[in-house]
């Protein structure tokens, strides 16, 4: 079963909705009790960094989700904020991230952006994906994805790339090392591709 953790921030009933349409079994995940039963997470995320973590680690649920995730070696994904909170640090906060992976969550350099408006990055792009990947098993080359953010995930380990896109430059928006995955777009408003991919993530 799919669990959601909904620690107040990020699109929770879209993400319910979509693997309802699937037919996958899915929970909302509020407090420590309703992680019995789970095999997979969702990790959601918007706004602040500083506030995201602040507001999950004041959830109650931090701790379980890290002995399921870490000990367990449960499946999660996160999503947008959700995946920069993997990193152990970002420029948009002072908090320490969770440190699930090695990376550094850095803001786009405005000055190698040509748009008349920079900052945030919204809208639609190509994302270069790594096809090999249980993840993105039947895209095509490139797929197109919604991103809204200004802040994008620095991987160390380039090992755990999975997908890339541009920006001002080319920018990680893809990882994975062992079970932990992360997205900076937004799957639930990336249409088929968006759904393709949850889809992908409950078969592992």
């Amino acid at each position: 079963m799919i669990g959601i953790i909904d620690y107040g921030l990020g699109n929770i009933k879209a993400f319910e909705n979509i693997f309802k349409r699937l037919h996958i079994p899915v929970r909302i995940l509020r407090n420590q009790d309703d992680f019995n039963m789970i095999d997979k997470l969702i990790l959601p995320g918007v706004g602040a960094f500083d506030h995201a973590m602040l507001t999950f680690n004041n959830s109650g649920m931090r701790e379980i989700t890290e002995k399921m995730v870490l000990e367990q070696k449960m499946p999660v994904i996160g999503i947008c904020v959700g995946m920069q909170m993997l990193a152990r640090k970002s420029d948009e906060g002072l908090l320490p991230g969770l440190g699930w992976l090695d990376g550094v969550v850095n803001k786009f350099d405005e000055s190698k952006i040509k748009f008349d408006t920079h900052l945030p990055h919204m809208g639609w792009n190509d994302v270069e994906v790594n096809r090999n990947h249980p993840l993105f098993i039947n895209f095509p080359e490139n797929p197109k994805f919604y991103f809204l953010h200004s802040y994008y995930f620095e991987c160390i380990d380039s090992s755990n790339i999975i997908g890339e896109t541009y920006y001002g430059g080319k920018f990680t928006c893809a990882v994975a090392r062992d079970s932990i995955f992360g997205v900076q777009f937004h799957p639930e408003k990336s249409h088929n591709y968006g759904v393709k991919l949850l889809e992908n993530f409950s078969k592992l």
